[in-house]
């Protein structure tokens, strides 16, 4: 009995070291491949996996003089003072607030626009719509910025000039809390809604024309191919784009926000990435700032495995 098993763990330290040979033997046939992404994966290890560690200072008094390992340790510290703050509650109610409104507005318009083109037979038409609406994905948060609070002016804006033709009074939309949600989300649909069409009309393409001309045939109507045919063909990457949107839903960017914060909006305005941001940068609180971006971070986290666990039950795609 003994010899027999002992015959089976050879065989089977045997097969491990065989498959290990011919997996070193496929990398080193495909070696160009692995060579093409060592830049992202280098990318990947310098900026995003050496500086975790650094996650550290959310634990400690962080003093620069001392470095990482002579700061001294106060554990949850940071972490409590945070929670306990006056400005917790309005900064988790911002930051989802936003991102919840730009998901429910901005997700559904890249399908809808790449529905239509798709609908759109080849031509000068089709070009000139893409082009026009892939086009402000390419201008800088900067310029965007000055134009939406160039535009927006209550004295000097277009849209305040086409209000007061239309006989109502200018509306101050940077000053007012009430409207920098709707202003920073719909900017940002009209950004990057016709740039979002572009992966969704890669999966349109490669819907087989016999299912059309067979729906043809039984008299489909163009909208029941539309959401008997290319729905369908959508779902998995919806599903993959839906999950990933909710796995970052806390991770806003700062740069856009902060451009068009000033203190007048700041109520509605003020989120957890620009108040890690003047906490960590301006006022050198490293140790309470890391502390903060490290709670917003695992909140991300926690939400991208759960919204993938759900979609892994309740289809067939998810992100692993």
């Amino acid at each position: 009995m003994d010899s027999g098993t002992a015959t089976a763990n050879k065989k089977d330290n045997n097969i491990a070291k065989s498959m290990k040979k011919s997996k070193w033997k496929k990398i080193l046939q495909n070696w160009q491949l692995y060579i093409f992404i060592l830049p992202a994966v280098l990318y990947f290890i310098i900026f995003h996996y050496v500086p975790m560690y650094g996650i550290q200072i959310a634990f400690k008094d962080y003093v620069p003089s001392l470095g990482f390992l002579g700061s001294d340790w106060v554990g949850l510290k940071h972490f409590e003072r945070f929670f306990d703050s006056y400005y917790f509650w309005d900064l988790l109610k911002n930051t989802l607030g936003i991102s919840v409104y730009e998901l429910i507005v901005g997700f559904p318009l890249p399908i809808i626009l790449a529905l239509l083109l798709n609908e759109v037979k080849d031509g000068i038409y089709k070009r000139t719509v893409q082009t026009v609406t892939y086009a402000p994905h390419f201008i800088s948060v900067v310029v965007i910025s000055g134009m939406i609070i160039a535009f927006l002016s209550p004295t000097t804006g277009i849209i305040n000039h086409f209000i007061t033709f239309l006989g109502f009074d200018p509306i101050s939309f940077m000053s007012d809390p009430k409207w920098f949600k709707t202003v920073y989300v719909l900017s940002g649909v009209w950004q990057s809604t016709g740039w979002g069409t572009i992966i969704y009309l890669a999966a349109l393409s490669g819907v087989d024309p016999q299912q059309h001309e067979a729906a043809i045939v039984d008299g489909a109507t163009r909208f029941q191919r539309i959401l008997y045919i290319n729905i369908p063909t959508l779902v998995p990457t919806m599903v993959i784009l839906l999950i990933m949107n909710l796995g970052n839903i806390m991770a806003l960017g700062f740069e856009k926000i902060l451009l068009l914060q000033n203190p007048l909006n700041m109520e509605s305005s003020n989120v957890i990435a620009t108040f890690v941001y003047q906490a960590g940068l301006l006022d050198a609180q490293y140790s309470f700032a890391a502390a903060v971006g490290l709670f917003n971070a695992v909140i991300n986290a926690i939400l991208l495995i759960a919204v993938n666990q759900i979609a892994r039950k309740t289809s067939e795609t998810s992100l692993w």
